[in-house]
């Protein structure tokens, strides 16, 4: 498995509009770029560091993931995104060393990208989100301003 980069890391949040705020205003952070993914039941917000993504993801639904994670955890670090060269490639090689997969085939997530997310039973807690490189960065036209709902 070909790990290329830290793409992102997820925070579940309850409130995305003062989260944004206070970002913007402790560290002078703004979202490049805003969505609201449907399937996934949230709305997101994606600020860069260091190119490195903050996602920060709210649910716009009872009882969807985030819904659940934030009522059983409370708002926090939800997942931790890594940059894969191959899904196909890297779900196949999980598989083989017994991983624990929640998602067996990649699907596409917010952008447009594909993704797959691991247990974390498997990977000591830590929910880890598969990202197919080449997909996302600063040089992205899919994660530019039209993207921002502004």
């Amino acid at each position: 498995m070909d790990v290329t980069r830290i793409d992102q890391v997820g925070i579940a949040v309850e409130d995305l509009e003062a989260t944004l705020d206070l970002y913007a205003r402790a560290f002078g952070i703004r979202p490049v770029s805003r969505e609201h993914v449907e399937k996934d039941g949230v709305e997101e917000a994606m600020l860069e560091v260091a190119g490195v993504h903050l996602q920060l993801v709210q649910a716009s639904r009872e009882g969807s993931p985030i819904a659940r994670f934030i009522e059983r955890r409370g708002p926090g670090l939800h997942h931790l995104g890594l940059a894969v060269r191959s899904l196909e490639e890297a779900l196949a090689h999980l598989r083989a060393e017994g991983v624990e997969l929640i998602d067996e085939e990649p699907r596409i997530g917010g952008g447009g990208h594909r993704i797959a997310f691991v247990h974390p039973r498997s990977t000591g807690g830590i929910l880890i989100e598969l990202v197919e490189d080449g997909q996302r960065g600063t040089s992205d036209p899919t994660r530019g301003a039209e993207d921002t709902g502004r």
